[in-house]
């Protein structure tokens, strides 16, 4: 239970970490007429103001950290399980193929969770992009209705996806995800666990608080990078809907996108991914650690 508690708290400072630079990404990634990173900011600035890069952030705040906790604790009850079918005991530590398949799990179980949360979020960050009503597969709108927000909040986002696509609609862009997350997640605990090993020391037996955001933040950047390709066909598969229909799956999309802009488009945002990935992922294992070592009291903090 610890687990599941630890990182509902990682995964709240996780989004309040780093939910300005997903717009951002989202933006780049899902968007038109960004030169780039520096420009999309800048853009987004004169705009919308400072509340533009935490639009549709309350929704995952109270949402992602119940995925990560979940997220978590599955990973950490995982690694239990394997160590006890192998060993019989408990203290043994954590193998490579132990780490491995406790990170395919969660990497499943993410996008079961994840993904309408995912949906939700990209939806409403997306949704004062322009409409262009040259579209020819565009939705008709008014003209009234051109530079209005398509939706009002969350809860309307989730019920007006549910009652025009039923609630398959939450999973748009599931296969993506599971191919974005189950290799992603393998590159994000292993590599943590690793490097939180090798440059702890041998003698500490509470988390250090550098070694934590340091492993963590590595670690995240390399998931993040490794993983922006699907992480574009993702979110372009998930911001489709919001005022037209473009693409009939994965390798429609993918076929699309490189056909228009070429292999480079699945390079967008790799910058801000693996930028972004840092501070995200160290605030998201420092909260997990800190709090795992608060609520287990005097008990040895297992690293995941």
């Amino acid at each position: 239970m610890e687990d599941f508690v630890a990182g509902w708290i990682g995964g709240a400072s996780s989004v309040l970490v780093g939910h300005p630079m997903d717009t951002v990404k989202t933006r780049l990634q899902a968007g038109t007429g960004y030169r780039n990173t520096v420009d999309c900011i800048l853009t987004m600035f004169k705009k919308e103001g400072v509340t533009g890069f935490f639009k549709g952030m309350s929704f995952p705040l109270a949402s992602i950290a119940v995925y990560s906790s979940v997220v978590f604790g599955v990973f950490s009850n995982t690694q239990k399980f394997l160590i006890q079918y192998r060993y019989g005991e408990s203290s043994e530590s954590s193998s490579l193929s132990d780490l491995f398949l406790a990170s395919m799990v969660s990497g499943v179980i993410s996008v079961g969770l994840g993904g309408p949360v995912d949906l939700i979020k990209i939806r409403l960050q997306m949704q004062t992009e322009p409409f262009h009503k040259e579209d020819l597969h565009s939705k008709p709108r008014p003209k009234d209705l051109w530079n209005r927000p398509m939706y009002q909040g969350p809860i309307h986002c989730m019920t007006s996806i549910v009652q025009k696509e039923g609630l398959l609609g939450l999973y748009r862009g599931a296969n993506a995800m599971l191919l974005r997350d189950v290799p992603g997640y393998c590159l994000y605990f292993i590599p943590y666990a690793i490097i939180n090993e090798w440059i702890t020391p041998d003698n500490n037996t509470t988390c250090s608080p550098y070694s934590v955001c340091l492993a963590g933040g590595i670690a995240g950047a390399i998931s993040w990078g490794t993983a922006t390709p699907m992480d574009v066909v993702k979110s372009r598969l998930q911001a489709d809907g919001v005022y037209c229909n473009k693409y009939k799956g994965v390798m429609d999309c993918i076929s699309q996108s490189c056909q228009k802009e070429g292999y480079k488009v699945f390079f967008k945002g790799f910058t801000m991914n693996t930028v972004r990935g840092f501070p995200m992922s160290a605030a998201m294992f420092l909260g997990y650690e800190l709090s795992l070592e608060i609520l287990k009291g005097d008990q040895t903090v297992t690293n995941p």
